[in-house]
């Protein structure tokens, strides 16, 4: 092996065991779940009660209108909460990159939210909306306007539920954009300035595409974090009122845990991954964080 060779293989040598131990968390569960899709498996019984059902369970599936109402209602809620939260994370990390009065108390105040327990995070939202007593309420009465009953109707739940997202993860985006931001090279700003670019141009023109490959992973990150989201939802609503809540992770966890079917439930699993392995390729290939920049 010549040098050259060698020395564009040293990386992946490196990365060769951390990449090995991954792939093999990730293969056992996979497989055991299209293994689990064959069979109809309930809840709490011996495996050798499990019957071989074949494909039966993803044709169930396909036909299911529950599952298409919660996968709708999934991608509804990721594309506006994920919107929201990229958008608004990365213009408080453009105001936070700027020297600023209290600087550190407000990095502080905004990623407290990250650092909740989800679970925590449900209750928190789920009293804030409480028809009765919940805070919320009691704002809008201050403000002259009628109190509604936020998690009892399908639109406000569903309005809810992403407030709910947006709060607590916005900092991640925030986090990661302003990391982004404060390792651009000082050199490339004062260039742009001489040139006469204004503040907006120096954002659209310079920062923002310098920090595309960060954006671009935020963005994965948080799309694939919408999609298996549980635990809020589960809090706030469990899924109501109707399925107007209810996120497909939300959908697998009743057919496994409430409806005891276990092979359908890893039916339903395999199809989310199919679903948000495809978008993830997709977004890579639009937008690969690690093209070089000449040939993107």
């Amino acid at each position: 092996m010549t040098p050259a060779r060698l020395a564009r293989l040293t990386p992946y040598l490196y990365i060769l065991p951390a990449a090995a131990v991954m792939l093999a968390g990730l293969a056992w569960p996979i497989a055991d779940a299209v293994r689990l899709s064959f069979y109809d498996w309930p809840l709490g019984t011996d495996w050798a009660t499990a019957r071989w059902v074949g494909l039966e369970a993803f044709g169930d599936m396909l036909r299911s209108r529950q599952v298409w109402t919660s996968m709708g209602v999934t991608f509804a809620f990721v594309v506006i909460a994920v919107t929201c939260e990229m958008v608004l994370g990365i213009a408080l990390a453009l105001f936070l990159e700027r020297p600023v009065r209290g600087m550190r108390l407000f990095r502080t105040v905004f990623v407290l939210p990250m650092m909740i327990a989800p679970i925590c995070v449900g209750l928190i939202w789920r009293y804030l909306f409480d028809a009765n007593f919940g805070p919320i309420n009691l704002w809008a009465g201050a403000l002259g306007l009628a109190p509604r009953a936020w998690l009892a109707e399908p639109e406000l739940a569903f309005l809810a539920i992403i407030v709910t997202d947006i709060w607590q993860w916005t900092p991640f985006v925030l986090i990661m954009v302003l990391a982004a931001l404060q390792g651009i090279d000082g050199s490339v700003i004062e260039a742009a300035r001489i040139d006469g670019a204004n503040a907006w141009q120096q954002i659209v023109r310079v920062k923002l595409p310098v920090i595309q490959p960060i954006l671009v992973v935020t963005l994965l990150m948080r799309m694939i974090d919408g999609f298996r989201g549980l635990e809020v939802v589960y809090v706030m609503t469990f899924g109501g009122p109707g399925q107007s809540t209810e996120l497909f992770s939300l959908h697998i966890y009743k057919a496994a845990f409430i409806s005891q079917k276990l092979g359908y439930s890893a039916a339903l699993s395999i199809l989310l991954l199919c679903i948000v392995a495809v978008l993830a390729l997709a977004v890579l290939l639009i937008a690969n964080p690690l093209r070089p920049r000449g040939s993107r």
